[in-house]
């Protein structure tokens, strides 16, 4: 009995201690449609997240790497959509446990959204993407890869 309640006191520990470590969000993390791998590193304390992979890196003619087509800034239009940092500006909220006050561009649609996010218990990525309020908006969980 002994021998479980130190199992179960250094379990809850290892946790705690893995959600508190801001950094855990760094590295490679494949995304919910499992389409896109983004890597997260962090830049002047806070976190930032570019697309290096694409599943189908090609527009529909086949031919050229996909583009940034719906970019609302014309100027960004022609630019692949491989390298774009699509998370910006995360920070680490010790009190809430989470990262916050960040950004999230969909290249799909050209829009950019406000966004939270926390490493779950099972060590996948939960995103919010929202406008306003973050009672709306669309969760997505992204499951840590490799380059």
């Amino acid at each position: 009995m002994k021998y479980a309640l130190t199992l179960v006191a250094s379990l809850f520990i290892s946790l705690s201690a893995l959600a508190q470590n801001p950094d855990a969000i760094l590295g490679v993390w494949l995304n919910e449609p499992g389409d896109a791998k983004v890597e997260i590193y962090k830049q002047n304390g806070k976190y930032f997240g570019k697309i290096i992979w694409l599943k189908n890196d090609k527009e529909e003619d086949g031919s050229s790497p996909n583009r940034d087509n719906n970019n609302p800034d014309e100027s960004l239009r022609n630019r692949r959509v491989i390298g774009i940092n699509i998370l910006k500006n995360l920070v680490w909220d010790a009190d809430d446990q989470e990262y916050d006050d960040g950004e999230i561009y969909d290249p799909r649609s050209g829009s950019t959204y406000s966004l939270y996010g926390y490493i779950q218990n099972d060590g996948k990525l939960f995103l919010k993407g929202y406008i306003g309020f973050s009672l709306i908006g669309r969760s997505t969980i992204w499951t840590r890869s490799s380059k």
